[in-house]
């Protein structure tokens, strides 16, 4: 999270305007949120569309193979290298049809100037890189609100549509069903200005309970 966030601030803040979620915090511990170490926006990126929709240890074994892919890379290939990659080369690294069109779209629109860089991004206000980004193909708004948490450290972001998210939520607020994404935010409106926080335990919260 970003250094200039006061971790004991946000805790204090969500344990007065929401005494529920602070038993919650109670319980999990000290906030632990760790940022993503990528250098690039593309890099960050490219890890993202990979791991929609995907556990994370097999989303991370196709992450590696495609990384893998190209030896000359630092971590993660450059939006160059994969223009320059065959589609059989980017599918056998276990990439769906659909992901690795959008890595394609994702690499062409970096090389093009159409997608800002990650300098750039932190002199944005959070809705102007939702927009920004959801224009690439395969990346929606959860996408783009993971990049905020985890990649930029913003702290004031509710990922409302996060189906574990939303479990989280329904087993702390003890809700007969799943909440709604309007449920979640208008709970979320006591959160702000650290919402991103509020999430993090959230996602906690089926551990807890296990």
């Amino acid at each position: 999270m970003d250094p200039e966030i006061d971790a004991r601030r946000a805790l204090s803040h969500l344990r007065y305007h929401d005494p529920e979620l602070g038993l919650l915090i109670d319980r999990v511990g000290p906030f632990g949120l760790s940022l993503s170490g990528e250098a690039t926006l593309f890099a960050a990126l490219a890890e993202a569309i990979v791991y929609q929709q995907l556990s994370p240890k097999a989303a991370a074994t196709i992450f590696a193979r495609f990384c893998a892919l190209f030896p000359g890379a630092p971590s993660c290939p450059t939006p160059e290298q994969v223009l320059e990659a065959s589609i059989e080369q980017l599918r056998s690294a276990g990439l769906s049809g659909a992901k690795q069109r959008a890595l394609d779209d994702l690499a062409r629109r970096v090389v093009d100037g159409e997608v800002p860089t990650l300098a750039q991004t932190r002199e944005m206000d959070d809705e102007t890189i939702v927009e920004r980004l959801t224009a690439v193909r395969g990346i929606g708004r959860w996408t783009a609100e993971m990049f905020l948490i985890f990649t930029l450290g913003r702290p004031d972001v509710l990922p409302a549509d996060d189906y574990g998210l939303r479990r989280g939520f329904q087993v702390t607020f003890r809700t007969q069903t799943v909440p709604t994404r309007d449920e979640v935010l208008r709970r979320g409106d006591r959160w702000s200005p650290y919402r991103s926080i509020a999430s993090w335990y959230l996602w906690r919260a089926l551990e807890v309970a296990a």
